[in-house]
């Protein structure tokens, strides 16, 4: 069990150059156990860049950054998922040729114990794991509302049904924390609102710590628990949602000018 006074996630100098472009310069942040935390900024501030680092994608020139007291830069890539980190990206990949209920399922695929001479012996254990897969898949398609869609193909459903299934898909793996890439992208006023519950009901009922990168801002300010902020590399704000919608640095890189 986390300890609530212990961050789950701590960010610390992390710093990335891509040949003489500082893409992060010193970023440090931390994220507590059960918050909501949201990542801001204008277009080509880091965030996905920042993103792209936690989940082992990008090596940091310098810094730290560490989960559950352990340092994920030590971790390989094709582990994190393992370790407790999920992620969904903004352009959404499902397996098209997939229902949605076996793409949940693959979703688990680091959390089966089955080896491979196991699975080609087609042994007990192997037909009780995936038993468990599938109640523990379909407990996660009613929880994300898509018992109607649950053996329909994903190829050719819509955007925002898809991008509920990439959710389920994730929390098929188990995450102790959660990072959602542009979550609201591509998405109306009354989805948005939809998955501003959606978002809530993953940390309230799941238990997941969830930071999501994000340019709607009234979606960040109304979830999240702290907010985090960057332009050009640089964390210029951190905080509470209203201390940052007021911080002069803030409004300077959004607007162009000074409160």
């Amino acid at each position: 069990m986390s300890d609530h006074s212990t961050p789950l996630l701590s960010v610390k100098g992390v710093t990335l150059r891509f040949g003489g472009v500082i893409a992060l310069d010193s970023v440090s942040f931390d994220v507590m156990p059960g918050q909501i935390a949201g990542l801001i900024g204008p277009n080509g501030a880091g965030k996905t860049t920042l993103f792209n680092c936690l989940s082992r994608l990008y090596q940091p020139n310098a810094g730290e950054i560490s989960f559950q007291g352990q340092s994920v830069l030590e971790v390989p890539r094709h582990r994190i998922s393992e370790i407790g980190i999920g992620r969904t990206f903004q352009n959404v990949a499902l397996f098209d040729h997939l229902t949605v209920l076996e793409n949940v399922m693959v979703g688990r695929h680091s959390r089966t114990g089955a080896g491979f001479v196991e699975s080609a012996l087609r042994l007990p254990s192997v037909g009780r794991e995936e038993t468990a897969i599938r109640k523990r898949s379909l407990e996660l398609i009613d929880f994300m509302n898509l018992g109607d869609f649950t053996n329909r193909i994903s190829a050719g459903l819509p955007f925002p049904i898809r991008k509920r299934v990439e959710l389920a898909r994730a929390l098929a793996a188990e995450p102790k924390l959660l990072l959602l890439d542009e979550p609201a992208a591509g998405l109306n006023h009354e989805e948005v609102h939809t998955l501003e519950g959606q978002i809530r009901r993953v940390r309230d009922l799941q238990g997941v710590t969830v930071l999501l990168v994000e340019h709607h801002m009234s979606l960040v300010m109304s979830v999240s628990d702290k907010v985090v902020v960057v332009n050009f590399g640089r964390k210029i704000a951190d905080g509470k949602p209203d201390d940052v919608r007021q911080n002069p640095e803030v409004i300077k890189a959004y607007l162009g000018t000074a409160a």
